[in-house]
């Protein structure tokens, strides 16, 4: 057993706890009770730190440090290893090959019995030892008359008298030049100024029993002389049998008929991040950013009104004046749609004119010639930090995306490139490596080296199979991964290191999975527990819950009213207990609301090509609370987040710097009139961010101290009342509360300011009271306790209100903003927009809301989502929980599988209907509907 004792980090009410080892253990219970903090901030931490105290000093200061919690006694705890969500990487250099090593083994996979071809020819491209030669020069038949010359000068200038000289210095009588044979003891003379090719004739032999030691000699002297090549003539190939009269073997890796020598391979020719493998073009991205002509040239305006964009309005004049003359001189008409100019007019203005321009400028008369929009762009854009509002992604010309170079991605296994292998989605991976077939035609030799790669590639693959991964492929960009799948994917690489008498900690690894997948994902987590670990997962899903050994839920509510254990022990004793979340399990309580809501007005997205979408057509109702679901990689957020979205901020919202989505047709948005996204990034990346500050309800707080008696006695203003900056704020700790130790080897340590002792203001400041609470006591306060101190303020209580309904009661007010979770971020933002005054034409679109939340907490969710829309707003939620999903008026299931198997709709409607018809229609969506709302199996 693990005995904790003691614990109090954070809202842990001096916790005793005992855990069983080597058992998976679920921590559940609502957002903000302490979850979290029990299983990281006090388990993990400390398992951590003693293990890197076991560490020399020297080894601790290339660690990252760790506190020690606050808990009095840990007993039985193992090293520990967290996965959290929180670790997903932005180098544009990662994919899930690399993160998972399994690109590693790739490499070398490739490196040790790849088959080079030539990259402009496509031949096969081998190097052989002198005694390969010699094996098979004696292969060909008896009486081959064979003439053994050694290749001295391949197509080059010269006369290459001193070369000639020493070849008959060292005793050779004859030569082929340039196709013709030449005795060297007669006097012959190249031209300097032609190409030559000069090969040295070694010997004239016929292939008999006699002769095999005399060739193998002759073919060793021919390798010498022209290190490491050596050609046959045939005299007579027709006679004995053979196809070819001239034969080339070499020790080097070269192709001969595109006169390409080639580097031996080794594992560093195919990583991207190194010179050697890298694409020269584009470093090793796959992609290039390249100026985008949409964005700074309008084709339905004329150049007088300003068709080029960057050329036109304020401070743009010389431009202007500029491009102007040259049209007139070019002849060009400046009046016309620059649609409607003819095509070599299109290329003069963008890629510039031959004669010089006259102008006019301030007075003066200058002479330039006109270089073309592009050149001139670049230039205008040279000293601006953020090219991104006119640039735009393009796939590498060179590489094709692959990131690597041309000799790099012409070595084949099996007729199989490695990029080819990179974009394969992984369940086909599996299958071509699991497929013996593909690598019989090896050699023994390269067949034991290729063996134990095999195994690992294997193993490893069939890891992230297991845990849903299946439709991702290898090469996909680490960016574009979601939090739970970076989750699964670490999980994966832990199961594939075979690490036993561990603890790890996970949160919620069911983020972003669907219903069908859970399955699988907690036969990962079995597995990973059978090797002799202890697994706690924080998790608020059914299936894992039911799964588990053993079941800790911390409650009863949240923030400073939670922190305690409410129960624990096994999942049968859960079932029989009362607490929260054993009403929602057993089925006591629920959050299902049906509405009745009519579809009226649509918006029509067409031709939606991106990623694994293919030419779709789908329409979405208005003023209704529509789920988008379907499994991991189906296409979902493709569909909304990287469609709807982009065209919506654009003719909604007129975003500037939003990316164009080519091709793509939408109707219906005239029916709104702005469009929020609402995702989990943080509010604020300093610990001067908070939840007060971020709503805007610190601004009214700091309006009500002005306003009383004292503070306006002393001509206080409202800058006083901020800790940002100079003025009410402790000067001391800059108003942060905390003071920064720095301890060299040890953890760097946060103390209370002993100035101000934590409260982030000056004296002065706090002597100001607005009932008898200083402005540093309300921003302790929890959200609740806000509300009720507040409630004679409407513009304050408002805003408290919206956070207490997207159930943040628990939360206080000057809450550090990096300590929020991604879910916690989010629901602060969507309280931030109800708090808005509401026109009931906006469209939400929210991605994975329930990320975080307690069964209790997305009841409460969903009657906020339900309110915008009664409002008349229009709701668009991304979503794998069912009970989300079953309160929506209308549901677009993708799928039916991820990646190439996905990207089209399965079904739509309301989820009755989804429910209904599953079985007709493959949705998967539809059949755990069904047994949500006891319309099916």
């Amino acid at each position: 057993m693990i005995h904790i004792t003691g614990a109090r980090e954070n809202n842990l009410k001096s916790i005793n706890l005992s855990l069983p080892k080597n058992k998976l253990v679920v921590f559940t219970g609502l957002s903000g009770s302490g979850k979290s903090t029990l299983a990281f901030d006090t388990l993990y931490a400390e398992g951590q730190r003693r293990y890197i105290e076991s560490l020399s000093s020297y080894a601790r200061q290339f660690l990252d440090r760790v506190g020690k919690p606050d808990v009095d006694k840990i007993e039985g705890l193992t090293p520990a290893i967290a996965i959290d969500q929180k670790t997903t990487s932005k180098n544009p250099r990662s994919t899930v090959g690399t993160i998972t090593e399994i690109y590693d083994y790739l490499r070398l996979l490739y490196a040790r019995v790849g088959k080079q071809h030539c990259h402009q020819c496509g031949e096969p491209i081998s190097k052989m030892s002198s005694a390969d030669i010699i094996q098979e020069v004696l292969k060909l038949p008896e009486g081959t008359k064979i003439v053994i010359l050694a290749p001295l000068v391949r197509e080059k200038k010269g006369s290459f008298a001193d070369m000639i000289e020493s070849l008959r210095h060292k005793g050779f009588v004859r030569a082929m030049v340039d196709g013709v044979m030449v005795r060297l003891d007669e006097e012959f003379e190249l031209s300097k100024t032609k190409k030559h090719t000069i090969k040295v004739v070694i010997d004239r032999v016929v292939m008999n029993g006699e002769s095999h030691e005399r060739i193998a000699a002759d073919i060793e002297k021919a390798l010498l002389e022209s290190y490491g090549e050596v050609e046959l003539e045939i005299l007579n190939h027709e006679e004995v049998g053979l196809d070819r009269a001239h034969v080339h073997y070499s020790e080097h890796f070269a192709c001969f008929t595109c006169k390409i020598s080639f580097e031996p391979l080794e594992p560093l020719s195919f990583s991207f991040n190194s010179p050697k493998g890298a694409c020269p073009v584009c470093d090793g991205l796959g992609i290039r950013y390249t100026l985008d002509l949409s964005k700074i040239i309008d084709e339905e305006l004329s150049v007088d009104k300003g068709a080029i964009k960057l050329m036109y309005g304020f401070n743009k004049g010389y431009y202007f004046k500029f491009l102007t003359a040259f049209c007139k001189t070019a002849k060009i008409d400046t009046t016309v749609p620059f649609e409607s100019l003819e095509e070599h007019e299109k290329k003069a203005i963008l890629h510039g004119g031959v004669e010089p321009v006259e102008f006019l400028w301030k007075r003066h008369k200058l002479t330039r010639k006109w270089e073309g929009v592009i050149k001139l762009a670049y230039d205008m854009l040279k000293d601006e930090k953020d090219l991104g509002e006119y640039m735009s992604e393009k796939v590498c010309d060179r590489c094709g995306g692959a990131r690597l170079r041309q000799e790099s991605l012409a070595v084949r296994i099996t007729d199989q490139g490695i990029a080819s292998v990179l974009s394969m989605p992984i369940e086909m991976s599996v299958a071509f490596f699991n497929n013996a077939e593909n690598f019989s035609y090896l050699r023994p030799q390269e067949q034991v080296v290729a063996a134990p790669v095999l195994k690992e590639i294997n193993e490893r693959l069939h890891f992230l199979y297991d845990v849903g991964l299946g439709y991702l492929s290898l090469g996909r960009d680490a960016r574009t991964i979601s939090g739970g799948e970076a989750q699964r994917i670490r999980i994966a690489s832990q199961i594939g290191s075979g690490l036993t008498g561990v603890m790890y900690v996970l949160d919620e690894p069911s983020i972003g999975l669907h219903e069908r997948d859970t399955l699988k994902l907690i036969k990962t987590l079995r597995n990973l527990q059978q090797k002799g670990n202890t697994v706690i997962v924080v998790e608020h899903d059914k299936e894992t819950i039911d799964a588990a050994d053993f079941v800790v839920d911390i409650g009863p509510a949240a923030g400073k009213f939670g922190g305690e254990i409410v129960f624990a022990g096994t999942v049968e004793d859960l079932y029989k207990s009362n607490t929260l979340t054993a009403q929602y399990l057993s089925g006591q309580k629920g959050s299902y609301y049906p509405q009745n809501r009519p579809q009226k007005e649509w918006i029509s997205l067409s031709n939606v090509t991106i990623n694994n979408l293919k030419a779709l057509h789908v329409k979405i109702p208005l003023g209704n609370l529509v789920g988008i679901s379907g499994v991991s990689g189906s296409g979902k957020s493709s569909l909304i987040l990287q469609t709807l979205l982009p065209v919506a901020k654009e003719m909604l919202n007129r975003a500037r710097k939003v990316k164009k989505v080519q091709g793509v047709e939408c109707e219906g948005l005239e029916h709104l009139d702005k469009v929020i996204y609402l995702d989990q990034s943080p509010i604020g990346r300093t610990p001067r961010s908070n939840p007060a500050t971020y709503t805007g309800v610190m601004d009214e707080i700091r309006a009500l101290f002005v306003k009383t008696k004292e503070a306006q006695i002393r001509g206080y203003k409202v800058g006083r009342f901020s800790f940002n900056v100079k003025g009410g704020r402790c000067e001391k700790c800059q108003g942060e509360g905390e003071i920064k130790i720095e301890m060299h080897f040890l953890p760097d340590i946060m103390v209370k300011c002993d100035a101000c002792h934590g409260a982030r203001y000056n004296p002065q400041t706090l002597e100001i009271k607005y009932k008898s609470k200083s402005i540093s006591d309300v921003l302790n306060m929890s959200v609740d306790e806000a509300l009720a101190f507040f409630k004679a303020i409407p513009k304050i209580a408002q805003k408290l209100q919206t956070l207490y309904d997207v159930g943040l009661g628990y939360i206080t007010l000057g809450q550090n903003a990096i300590t929020l979770s991604g879910g916690e971020a989010q629901r602060i933002k969507l309280a931030k927009e109800l708090s808005r005054s509401d026109t009931g034409k906006t469209l939400y679109v929210l991605d994975e809301p329930t990320t975080g939340l307690h069964f209790a907490d997305v009841d409460r969710l969903v009657k906020v989502l339900h309110h915008l829309t009664d409002l008349g707003n229009s709701v668009l939620v991304i979503e794998h929980n069912l009970d989300v999903i079953s309160n929506c008026d209308y549901v677009i299931d993708m799928g039916s599988e991820g990646g190439d198997k996905g990207g089209r709709i399965v079904s739509q409607g309301t989820p009755k209907m989804l429910a209904k018809t599953h079985a007709k229609t493959g949705s998967y969506t539809g059949k755990f509907l069904a047994k949500t709302l006891g319309k099916g199996n």
